[in-house]
């Protein structure tokens, strides 16, 4: 197995913990498709969809939608909820790097903290691209770089193993700058807005532990702190209950996002 194979296997390994998180992106998910002003009756792909929560919320508004994800666990919870929701909605398991549809086939394409840790950030652009009609729209959530997430991911960087093949920061989709140069001269029109994802605590140190037994990338790099540098696991705890408390207020640790939204050339 090539390097690029390996990371994607460990991402699909890795995500299935995600489930616990699910309710927190209900709310952000409403905001991106406030945001992305897709219509009744326009087909929609939701990319790295997770458990459906975009997916459905599009669905419900009467669009045409289709999902897609890279973990299959995920993707069985997604179609509990639209079978919840009552709506027809068609998954697929797949790479946002090579997505499995036609050119020009969908109004709009959508994702929700997803596609922001495909390690190939040109190609998951130009796939996203190809799939979407002109004058389609291009709309993602994304965490900035400077705020609670983004930070927490540059920490992380710093305890991690190097990974199987240089990636680039999945908090740079968080940036306009950089979002502007991955999309130039694909699109026009680029809108950013910002918004926060509330998570109840009862203090930072909570938050910190919810966090390890939940967040996918977390929970990996405590796993394997824990088995080779207790050390530096305890000093990752630190820092990590550091940041928590720079956002915690009233029982709450505020996770700002960016939203781009974008009209395809």
């Amino acid at each position: 197995m090539d390097a690029l194979q390996t990371f994607k296997e460990n991402q699909r390994q890795m995500w299935p913990t995600f489930l616990q998180l699910e309710s927190l992106t209900v709310v952000p998910a409403a905001h991106l498709l406030r945001h992305s002003r897709v219509a009744a009756g326009q087909r929609v792909l939701d990319v790295a969809c997770g458990t459906g929560v975009v997916a459905v919320t599009a669905a419900r508004r009467g669009c045409r939608v289709t999902g897609l994800d890279l973990t299959p666990e995920l993707l069985e919870r997604a179609r509990e909820n639209a079978a919840i929701a009552g709506v027809t909605i068609d998954f697929h398991e797949g790479d946002v790097e090579a997505l499995p549809f036609g050119d020009a086939q969908y109004d709009a394409v959508l994702s929700q903290f997803g596609h922001m840790f495909a390690p190939r950030p040109e190609v998951a652009v130009a796939e996203m691209l190809r799939v979407l009609k002109p004058g389609g729209t291009l709309a993602f959530s994304t965490w900035p770089p400077e705020m609670g997430c983004g930070r927490r991911f540059e920490i992380m960087a710093t305890y991690a193993p190097a990974p199987p093949l240089p990636v680039p920061p999945p908090a740079l989709w968080g940036s306009p700058d950089v979002v502007r140069e991955r999309l130039s001269g694909a699109v026009k029109d680029i809108l950013f807005a910002r918004g926060q994802l509330l998570v109840p605590a009862l203090s930072p140190e909570h938050n910190v532990l919810h966090s390890e037994k939940t967040s996918p990338n977390v929970s990996k790099l405590i796993e394997k702190l824990s088995q080779t540098e207790p050390s530096r696991l305890a000093s990752l705890r630190r820092e990590f209950v550091a940041l928590a408390s720079e956002y915690f207020e009233d029982n709450m640790v505020r996770q700002d996002y960016l939203i781009t939204r974008a009209t395809k050339i």
